[in-house]
């Protein structure tokens, strides 16, 4: 519905029917500080993005370029969600179940993305799986480049989202009762069985959480990418990466209405992810 000065006067009466909570201090704090570090920081980004014509908009959103750097990092960001939200879930289950040497070591190192710097990150990485690197001198032979790359682009994506599965799963696989897999293997059911139809199920919606987590934050990522792909239009260049050249040339318009699509795009993928939560707790209930 269009909101017009007319309409307006019909809408207050909607506004005034809705039950706010009583205003209290956490609850001023809490409308204060999401105002301050999300709603207006969002607000700033729509107004700014149209502060040119639709038409313009949409040349400025739907150009080539633009287009080639959404796909670049939205496919390989789901890509990217994807296997971790399978290799994470072993990852998880390992870590829970198993008992080896430096297990606690090992489980420390899952959090080294989260706190090694995304530019240091990519540093690594772009030295790790360049040509004559440790990794990338045995694919070079074969033809196959890593480094500066989109393979580069989802190397480093994987790198950055796994913390996010494996540390979703890990506190509901520690919840599972080992009893009632036991009652299903008495029962007759077989590993398989029991993994799909017991184990499994429960997972549904912390694995869909952690893919989404990782999704979003390998969406924004800047730092690791900027330094282990080379940027190119058409070839490997990201969203974020192309925003930082629209800044670096002076076009704030043209930063901020692709920062805006990037934002649209986000939100309803992760509002897919969020429907495809929710069945998955009728599931496993």
């Amino acid at each position: 519905m269009k909101i017009s000065a007319t309409t307006l006067p019909s809408i207050f009466p909607l506004i005034r029917k809705i039950k706010w909570p009583r205003n209290t201090i956490p609850w001023s704090i809490s409308v204060i500080y999401l105002s301050l570090t999300l709603i207006l920081p969002l607000l700033a980004l729509i107004q700014k993005s149209f502060s040119i014509s639709f038409r313009e908009y949409l040349d400025i959103a739907l150009a080539p370029i633009a287009m080639s750097a959404y796909e670049v990092t939205f496919i390989t960001a789901i890509a990217a969600g994807v296997i971790n939200g399978i290799l994470g879930t072993v990852i998880a289950w390992v870590l829970v179940r198993y008992d080896f040497p430096f297990k606690k070591i090992i489980d420390a190192v899952i959090d080294i993305p989260f706190a090694v710097p995304t530019s240091v990150a990519g540093l690594v990485l772009a030295t790790l799986y360049n040509d004559q690197g440790w990794v990338g001198q045995f694919f070079a032979p074969f033809g196959i480049k890593i480094a500066y790359t989109r393979i580069g682009v989802f190397i480093a994506m994987l790198f950055i989202s796994l913390p996010f599965v494996v540390r979703t799963l890990q506190p509901v696989l520690r919840e599972l009762e080992e009893e009632t897999e036991q009652a299903a293997w008495s029962l007759g059911a077989t590993e398989t069985q029991t993994f799909w139809r017991v184990i499994f199920p429960p997972l549904i919606p912390p694995i869909l959480t952690g893919i989404a987590l990782g999704f979003s934050r390998a969406v924004g990522e800047y730092g690791s990418i900027v330094l282990i792909s080379s940027g190119v239009p058409f070839k490997d260049l990201i969203a974020p990466v192309l925003i930082f050249q629209r800044l670096e040339a002076f076009d704030y318009v043209g930063a901020t209405v692709i920062g805006s699509v990037l934002l649209l795009v986000s939100l309803i993928i992760l509002f897919i992810i969020n429907l495809l939560q929710q069945w998955g707790r009728r599931y496993a209930n």
